[in-house]
């Protein structure tokens, strides 16, 4: 699945990464509100260039393992003021995975919530996914917030998974089905 782009939502831009993405991207990824909970530390210009490099060649999904990697462009600004993925877990059992991280300073305009649900929107309507999840650290109280309002539902609560910036991590599991998506858009 290669999208035509840009995916255009009411008040969003969904397109591929470039490497001119990158002044915005570190915008956010040197935040350690935003590293906070996330795999990576604070990046500095070199990191976050190559991350916008990476997430700039994942641009389609043609088998399992493979990530797209979409930069949310709130058009008014003329910006990219998050980022969401989507990822081809199995295409055996049509399982996916959604993810976002947003720019602190356009959240709480659900912003997030629309960009991720268009994530949703390809997986189940163009990939054909029969289950999509999303995970967030358990302290990551407006990630699960997001996932909630996606409608998706709490699976598993993981306690102590693995060392994580000096302590035990929590992980929230949360997951919808395809039945699910297309009654909740009905």
């Amino acid at each position: 699945m290669k999208p035509a782009f840009p995916l255009v939502t009411a008040r969003l831009h969904l397109r591929p990464f470039t490497t001119e993405d990158t002044d915005d991207v570190l915008d956010y990824q040197r935040r350690a509100d935003v590293a906070r909970y996330m795999r990576w530390e604070p990046r500095d210009r070199a990191q976050c260039a190559q991350a916008v490099a990476q997430m700039a060649r994942e641009t389609q999904l043609q088998r399992a393992g493979d990530c797209l990697s979409l930069a949310v462009v709130l058009p008014e600004e003329g910006r990219v003021v998050g980022q969401v993925e989507l990822v081809w877990l199995s295409e055996e059992h049509r399982q996916g995975e959604v993810g976002y991280v947003f720019n602190p300073r356009f959240q709480g305009r659900g912003l997030a919530t629309e960009a991720a649900r268009e994530a949703l929107r390809l997986g189940f309507d163009e990939l054909g996914l029969h289950r999509v999840v999303g995970r967030c650290h358990a302290r990551n109280t407006a990630s699960a917030a997001l996932l909630e309002r996606l409608g998706m539902r709490r699976e598993a609560h993981f306690v102590g998974t693995e060392r994580f910036k000096g302590a035990w991590r929590e992980d929230y599991v949360y997951a919808m089905l395809r039945s699910e998506w297309q009654a909740a858009r009905s």
